[in-house]
């Protein structure tokens, strides 16, 4: 089958380039393209390797696919079982990765591929070697090849410690010219009716492309880089408030890369200027240094890490909700409160509720729950052990015996916390006392080695105020960038987390995910016709003398379980209703 060549690809020049430049110098780790649908990621990975160089003998670069299914096993290689049994010798079985040498391995919908698959792979891409130790096997193979993955941000995202392990990355903006479109379409068309033709067209400027690489790939160790450089590249990493030195790294060996490309001695400032978006899109902290015209009218400036942007009025369209629930409260512009301590939160024993679902014989029972680190789901399935059964039944055929594969300990479970960040929660410092909360929460699960992630709801939109992560040791400078005003959106809160949920059990199947809405139920949005949140806590923060009780009445629509906050009350006492029986 004929790949659409890559010197036909119609515009998408600065992702042409950063494949190019990965294909120079795999070790600068691998280039992640994010973008909606339609936009030639599959196109473009596809047709890069077609103008790799061959190799010695004269073969064409591979191109492998990783499927979305694939086990550990597949990837890096394993026992081969078959020589085991006709000539009993333990012979390693090549995996995708040892395939991959020399060429491209491509990764669509990377966001979807269980996080230790895409750690290792990763890890490959940049040693450039692959060391396999199990099995009784000790194997080592090389394992260069330009790594391309591709998302659609749509169906989420990376977790920041993978995306930051991309060497580049680069966000393709979803408008396209009118130009652009047509030319697009009438070069697939041409494709379509005479692949042949539109290779043979192309034969040249696929040719001048491969050896320019080849050209490239051979000056890349002769490229001098000056000590202005260094000292350049570490202000600029510093100023966009990267964690670690891999940006360093990475941006030295993209800038050696390019100025091969370029054919040039040595880098210089436009090698660095090129390639600093594609280093920096998915590892800068700090915004940016922009002038103040540069900000939309009526819009207020980024707020930062955690911080919500958006402005404290609401569209005309709104609901009433947004509109004028909050009184002088929403009519504020966004405003932080710090975090204010609160005492480890004391939540409810998973056993109790888990004896009431299984005597109600259903799942929709609201005992599902439980405190943080006491209920990770255990991996029921098993597999063959090839080489511990071989052991066992000492070369007897056929076996008398077999050994399965112990499963691992357990699945992960993820924290998810639903903030109200809304404007009826700046009066009596709420915002505040909820934050400590999540703070209590935040801490637990660092503890515990759990992942959190926590967004709020406020301002008229849902935020990311912490994504999805193995919890941190401090979350308290994070929280306290977390602004609060306007109305509260509710019912748009709910579906975004279940839509996180479904994309995180599809990545990660039997992963345990806990929810926890924290609110002063202030809002008069309701959420009796979605579905009920699975293992879901409410925890009302409501604390006026005269209560309206809105809480409770969204925990039992949403089948979760109830809980009202004593702050600033040495007793943490836990009240918990079933729904249907609230108080």
């Amino acid at each position: 089958m004929s790949e659409f060549p890559f010197a036909a690809v119609v515009g998408q020049e600065a992702l042409k380039t950063a494949l190019l430049l990965n294909a120079i110098n795999p070790r600068i780790g691998g280039v992640l393209i994010s973008g909606p649908r339609g936009s030639a990621k599959s196109t473009l990975a596809r047709a890069l390797a077609a103008i790799l160089p061959s190799d010695s003998e004269g073969q064409r670069a591979p191109f492998v696919t990783l499927p979305l299914g694939a086990s550990e096993d597949r990837l890096v290689g394993s026992l081969d079982l078959q020589k085991v049994l006709a000539e009993r010798e333990a012979t390693f079985h090549q995996g995708l990765l040892a395939k991959a040498d020399g060429g491209v391995l491509y990764v669509d919908e990377v966001n979807l591929l269980p996080d230790t698959l895409v750690d290792l792979l990763l890890d490959v891409a940049a040693s450039g070697t692959n060391i396999v130790e199990r099995d009784g096997i000790s194997h080592s193979h090389p394992a260069r090849f330009s790594l391309i993955g591709t998302m659609n941000p749509d169906e989420g995202e990376l977790r920041p410690q993978l995306l930051d392990r991309f060497g580049l990355c680069l966000e393709q903006a979803g408008a396209i010219s009118i130009d652009e479109r047509i030319a697009i379409v009438q070069q697939r068309e041409a494709f379509d009716r005479d692949p042949a033709g539109t290779l043979q067209n192309y034969e040249h400027a696929q040719a001048a492309l491969a050896e320019r690489i080849a050209k490239a790939q051979r000056l890349l160790k002769e490229i001098t880089t000056d000590s202005w450089v260094y000292r350049t590249i570490a202000n600029s990493c510093e100023a966009a408030g990267v964690e670690g030195l891999r940006a360093d790294v990475t941006w030295h060996r993209a800038a050696q890369a390019h100025a091969a490309w370029r054919g040039v001695g040595g880098v210089e400032q436009q090698d660095i200027d090129t390639v600093e978006p594609w280093v920096l899109a998915h590892r800068r902290t700090q915004p940016p240094e922009q002038s103040p015209p540069s900000s939309p009218p009526n819009q207020t400036p980024s707020q930062g890490e955690g911080g919500s942007s958006a402005a404290n009025n609401a569209p005309s369209g709104g609901s009433s909700s947004q509109r004028g629930e909050q009184g002088q409260w929403g009519a504020m512009p966004p405003m932080a409160q710090a975090s204010i301590s609160q005492p480890a939160l004391k939540l409810p024993d998973s056993d109790e509720f888990a004896q009431r679902a299984k005597r109600a014989h259903t799942a929709a029972s609201a005992g599902k729950g439980g405190a943080l680190g006491q209920g990770r789901s255990q991996v029921t399935t098993s597999r063959l052990d090839g080489f511990a059964t071989i052991i066992a039944n000492r070369g007897q055929w056929p076996w008398q015996q077999l050994k399965m594969r112990k499963a691992r300990a357990g699945q992960a479970t993820a924290h998810l916390v639903l903030l109200d960040t809304s404007g009826s929660t700046l009066g009596q410092r709420l915002l505040g006392q909820a934050k400590g909360l999540v703070e209590s929460l935040v801490t637990q699960a660092y503890a515990a080695r759990e992942q959190v992630a926590v967004l709020g709801f406020g301002n008229g939109g849902v935020v990311p105020i912490l994504s999805r992560r193995r919890a941190p040791k401090n979350a308290r400078g994070t929280l306290d960038s977390a602004k609060g005003g306007g109305g509260t959106p509710l019912r748009e809160a709910i579906i975004e987390a279940k839509r996180l949920i479904r994309q995180w059990q599809r990545r990660e199947p039997g992963l345990k995910v806990r929810t926890y809405l924290i609110t002063d139920g202030r809002t008069r949005e309701t959420v009796d016709d979605l579905a009920p949140l699975d293992d879901c806590l409410l925890i009302d923060t409501e604390q006026a003398k005269v209560k309206r009780g809105q809480g409770a009445r969204i925990a039992q629509q949403l089948g979760a379980r109830y809980w009202p906050a004593s702050f600033g009350k040495p007793s943490m006492a836990v009240s918990v209703h079933q729904p249907g029986n609230l108080s």
